[in-house]
């Protein structure tokens, strides 16, 4: 880690918004919002009808950032903005959290509404929390920043979820009345979390810029015109494009993993409690492995560590298609856990290698888009498998063919060859 206090303080700083905004990944999107989507706000509805109602509404947050990401990480970097625009999208993020507490039963529209919002709030956020890599870490500390910050986001995600499922499981113990308001308080319980936490990126960490700052008109012309010529040095940087591909295709699987395992397990007849234990377990597993993962990355090389953990990934699918018993989806959880943080720093501090210098929030667009596109499709895939062979085991097997693409094209990529094209690009 950097050595002065100045740089260690913007390091920890820029981690602890993973640690803030985890919160909505495990208890909204991962945990409680696929429950309370299927028995709460969905009641009296069908498993494949809310499977692809939640798919859907994955789908529909996904394409949205799909389609400003990019432009907006443009306009960022001429404006010198990002922290701006992150602040903008986490305070999205956080109303739209919040106001699912008013949601009421059966309003299964409303409440798909307001997760739309709140998950372009948390992606939108992360395009320019992402692009702050680089200004916080030199290149030869970003597997281990990216790695903390991840540690950071399962420890803190973990800490938060496990109050939220001690609330739900014994509402009676925090004075509630029913395991309904639990949920709604536990949406209640990441907003402020997320808020709070999100304070010292604000605070300590400087953005580093190239270029004079432009006004946020003149901003959005040059940044249309410069994502325009990033579109074309895409095309050009091939390794770069290449790994942006891969990353589309196995990410897919990932984080279609993540959104759609709760669902799965209702649909295939396991307990709300035990799967909300599941995925607890998987948190604390996340946070030790994250960093061990920035550790064997120095090893045994960053395209290796991802590697092993495509080739997990792809066992726990296998594994994934039998399940018939709550273990069997705790075994299931562990896997993910032991490389599901690794997986995800290494690919950010692997990209963040082949990024031409004052260009990290217009490439990162780039980055988080392909990412979206991924989670637009996988969520949809699997939520009309589901609805048209009424078979959710079915539909679980289709993510393996995304990693044994996304590790094919993988292969292919040489990241000391990216590193020379984004400075050949970059110019003096």
């Amino acid at each position: 880690m950097p050595a002065g206090p100045t740089q260690r303080r913007a390091v920890w700083s820029w981690a602890f918004y993973d640690w803030a905004n985890s919160a909505f990944a495990t208890t909204v999107v991962a945990g409680f919002f696929p429950l309370f989507f299927k028995d709460y706000w969905n009641s009296g509805v069908s498993a494949a009808e809310s499977t692809l109602r939640l798919g859907n509404a994955n789908a529909l947050a996904s394409l949205a950032i799909l389609l400003a990401a990019p432009v907006l990480g443009a306009i960022a970097d001429r404006s010198h903005g990002r922290k701006r625009f992150l602040a903008a999208f986490a305070a999205l993020g956080v109303l739209a959290t919040a106001a699912l507490v008013g949601v009421a039963q059966g309003q299964w529209l409303t409440a798909a509404a307001f997760f739309v919002l709140a998950s372009v709030g948390f992606s939108g956020s992360l395009v320019f929390y992402d692009a702050l890599l680089p200004d916080v870490a030199a290149p030869e500390q970003l597997d281990r920043v990216s790695a903390l910050g991840y540690a950071l986001g399962y420890l803190g995600g973990g800490l938060l979820f496990g109050v939220n499922v001690a609330m739900v499981i014994a509402p009676a113990w925090f004075g509630l009345p029913g395991r309904a308001m639990a949920v709604k308080l536990a949406f209640v319980s990441v907003a402020l979390w997320w808020a709070v936490f999100s304070v010292p990126l604000f605070v300590n960490v400087r953005e580093r810029h190239k270029g004079p700052a432009l006004g946020l008109s003149r901003a959005a012309v040059a940044g249309l015109r410069q994502l325009s010529r990033t579109a074309r040095q895409v095309r050009g940087l091939r390794m770069v494009a290449l790994f942006l591909v891969a990353y589309w295709l196995y990410i897919d699987g990932v984080d279609t993993v993540y959104r759609m395992a709760v669902d799965y397990g209702l649909s295939i007849g396991l307990s709300a409690s035990g799967l909300m234990m599941a995925l607890l377990l998987t948190q604390f597993v996340s946070f030790p492995a994250a960093l061990g993962f920035g550790r064997l990355a120095g090893v045994m090389g960053v395209r290796r560590a991802i590697y092993l953990a495509l080739w997990v990934y792809a066992g726990v699918i296998g594994w994934g298609y039998f399940l018939h018993d709550v273990y069997q989806f705790y075994l299931m959880a562990l896997g993910i856990g032991l490389v599901q943080g690794g997986l995800q720093s290494l690919s950010r501090s692997y990209f963040a290698r082949m990024v031409p210098p004052g260009q990290s929030a217009e490439f990162f667009g780039f980055y988080n888009m392909m990412g979206k596109f991924a989670a637009v499709l996988g969520p949809a895939l699997v939520g009309w498998t589901a609805a048209l062979t009424g078979s959710a085991r079915l539909s679980i097997l289709s993510i393996l063919l995304l990693f044994a693409a996304g590790g094919a094209l993988l292969w292919k990529v040489d990241e000391e060859r990216g590193r020379r094209e984004a400075l050949a690009v970059a110019g003096p």
